[in-house]
């Protein structure tokens, strides 16, 4: 039972899924938000029939399943209609996610929470601590647009749609830079590894 867990977090493109991979290898549970956001919401939860039961049936793709792009389109510049679809959602994610990190084996786990600053860590009140992956921006705009194939523009309007490089550092209790190598990304998580066992007390 892991009864320390950190949450990690970053900008888009800063590398927090190399990171948790890294955490992973050396056998570290890592709790995505993302992906309990889809279970959560997976046919035959309740958290499905209460989105049906909110929107309509119209929520529902042809297979019974939730229609993200149909949801996307709806709440996409509409606060009231996002607001109750996260009111759905969010309390849900973060009872799941609390629950599988508390039921991890080894003394600590991961919260991997990419809009945390968003959201803000008093949802968050059983994390012990905070690691934010941080990269400049200039560094985050180049790789947007080299994974994504976009250009500069519409990188530069995804970086701005998130909380800002500041509101990030300011939660963080630690800074894990990746404007580096791989090599050197390897070593800072090992360093992190082993300060967190300490803090959690492995054995």
């Amino acid at each position: 039972m892991a009864d320390f867990v950190v949450g990690l977090t970053g900008g888009v493109a800063s590398g927090k899924s190399e990171v948790s991979r890294r955490f992973e290898a050396l056998g570290v549970t890592v709790v995505d938000a993302d992906l309990v956001a889809r279970e959560v919401v997976a046919p035959g939860s309740d958290g499905l029939a209460e989105v049906v039961q909110v929107f309509g049936e119209g929520a529902l793709d042809a297979q019974g399943a939730l229609d993200r792009r149909a949801m996307r389109a709806r709440v996409f510049g509409n606060e009231r209609e996002r607001r109750k679809l996260e009111a759905i959602i969010h309390p849900r994610v973060r009872r799941s996610m609390r629950s599988a990190c508390a039921a991890a084996p080894g003394a600590y786990a991961i919260a991997a929470i990419p809009l945390l600053a968003e959201t803000g860590r008093g949802a968050y009140r059983w994390l012990h601590r905070v690691l934010v992956v941080d990269v400049p921006e200039s560094v985050q705009r180049e790789r947007l647009m080299r994974r994504d194939g976009i250009d500069r523009a519409l990188a530069d309007r995804m970086i701005a749609a998130q909380a800002t490089r500041a509101s990030r550092l300011e939660l963080a209790d630690d800074v894990l830079p990746n404007d580096g190598t791989l090599a050197d990304l390897a070593t800072r998580v090992v360093e992190l590894h082993t300060k967190y066992c300490v803090l959690a007390g492995c054995d």
